[in-house]
């Protein structure tokens, strides 16, 4: 089970303020290959803007207090964003949480179609996302 970093999500109130700061302070691309695609009809619908260093993508989505209580999830990850990182075996990584004692919110592909994502805090209460792409058959 490898982990890569994958993306930073960044929550705010205001979706196309953060988008210019971060394309034209710190001159990051809004031209991002591989960008997920949103299902926003199980709970999630906000704006988000996608920029990218090249390497890491970045994802600028607008704060929902209230998301984890329309997905019934007990970890919100658009309060104040996530680092996120991708795996090639999600279920060998949830196994390795249990062993390790690390409750995490299982929510499948109820943000984004085609990725199954868990979310979990590291111990300073930071959420964490660990995600892997769906098998496309």
């Amino acid at each position: 089970m490898k982990l890569t970093l994958h993306h930073i999500n960044l929550s705010t109130e205001n979706v196309e303020r953060m988008g210019r700061f971060y394309k034209d302070v710190l001159g990051l691309s809004d031209q991002v290959p591989g960008l997920p695609t949103l299902d926003k009809t199980k709970g999630y619908d906000g704006d988000v803007a996608f920029v990218s260093d090249g390497a890491i993508q970045h994802h600028l989505a607008q704060k929902d207090l209230g998301v984890g209580f329309k997905t019934g999830s007990v970890v919100n990850p658009l309060e104040k964003g996530h680092i996120a990182y991708r795996t090639d075996d999600l279920e060998a990584f949830k196994a390795h949480l249990d062993k390790q004692g690390v409750p995490y919110a299982d929510w499948g592909n109820t943000a984004v179609a085609g990725w199954s994502q868990i979310f979990f805090y590291d111990p300073e209460g930071n959420v964490i996302e660990v995600h892997q792409v769906d098998d496309p058959d």
